[in-house]
């Protein structure tokens, strides 16, 4: 069965990860981080919410509060739907794309919460 990976990239301003899907698409992105270290760090913590988060749709009225890890699934000002996993402390660990259909983001979430676990890692070169 093929699995999600982790690509790590260095950038101008430091370093940041992709988790990408089977077909190479990302479906979460990470901040950048100054070191590679605290990247991996960011990853790990990505990998181990993942699994434990709950969904909260803030796209609803009077949505349920979740307790943290959790994905937030909102919408943006351009009206697509957006995720973000945040960890226990709270802190955005994960974003997404904006995707036109809610049902989408769902599946993006969902892949997320598959793939990170056993994602693998690779490192890869500035581009």
């Amino acid at each position: 069965m093929n699995m999600g990976k982790f690509v790590v990239k260095q950038t101008k301003t430091g370093f940041k990860f992709d988790l990408k899907a089977n077909n190479g698409e990302a479906i979460a992105t990470s901040e950048v981080y100054t070191t590679e270290a605290a990247c991996m760090n960011g990853l790990e913590s990505v990998r181990k919410n993942a699994e434990i988060a709950q969904l909260e749709d803030q796209t609803v009225e009077n949505y349920e509060t979740k307790t943290h890890p959790k994905f937030e699934m909102y919408s943006d000002k351009a009206g697509e739907y957006r995720f973000r996993l945040k960890a226990r402390n709270g802190e955005i660990i994960a974003v997404s794309e904006g995707y036109k259909a809610k049902a989408s983001c769902i599946a993006g979430i969902e892949s997320v919460h598959r793939n990170a676990p056993t994602a693998t890692v690779v490192k890869m070169t500035e581009e």
